[in-house]
């Protein structure tokens, strides 16, 4: 890590909240919209290439991967076998759309560029462009429904929930347990 991406991503850290987050990336990516949420605490590398339109909320331990390493693997091999080709790092730009949500652990790969109205899940790899109006998930993300169902079924559920981000209150500590029981005692029944 160069030096100045390690102090990138200390400044990073010193944010308090993922809009102060985004916020400061607006100086360090491409473009960086309105309404973003970021809760990564690295700096990618070629941090110029992303670019975040509005109404994005990046969560925790998502990788951006704007370049590969195989040149260096692929120039050891020609020193050994090869006529002394030299062949450079590849690197590309990744656009996220508006209104997205990108899943926890999850690594978008360059070249990507993923559209607008588009749930993430946790844990996916994103390795070509997504379509508008989807929600993916797996290794590679594939489409698991539309955008439109995915918020009428999040309508129609049942979720325990807070009144204040990160702040919990017995109640709602009560609230979430009760639901978690009545939630598994159907599945039990089935």
């Amino acid at each position: 890590m160069t030096k100045e991406r390690m102090k990138q991503t200390i400044l990073l850290n010193l944010k308090r909240g993922t809009q102060k987050r985004a916020e400061y990336l607006k100086s360090i990516f491409y473009e960086v919209g309105e309404r973003v949420a970021y809760q990564p605490r690295v700096i990618p590398l070629y941090p110029e290439l992303i670019k975040l339109h509005n109404n994005i909320m990046i969560a925790s331990n998502v990788r951006f991967v704007t370049h590969d390493a195989i040149h260096h693997v692929l120039n050891g091999y020609e020193k050994i076998h090869g006529e002394g080709y030299e062949y450079p790092e590849c690197l590309g730009c990744i656009e996220i759309m508006d209104n997205v949500f990108v899943g926890a652990y999850s690594t978008i790969l360059y070249g990507v560029r993923i559209g607008e109205n588009v749930i993430i899940g946790s844990n996916s790899l994103v390795n070509r462009d997504l379509a508008p109006n989807g929600v993916y998930a797996g290794i590679p993300a594939r489409r698991i429904c539309g955008f439109e169902e995915f918020v009428q079924k999040r309508r129609e559920q049942k979720f325990a929930t807070i009144e204040k981000n990160q702040h919990i209150s017995k109640e709602e500590i009560e609230n979430a347990w009760d639901l978690f029981d009545r939630n598994h005692k159907e599945i039990s029944a089935e």
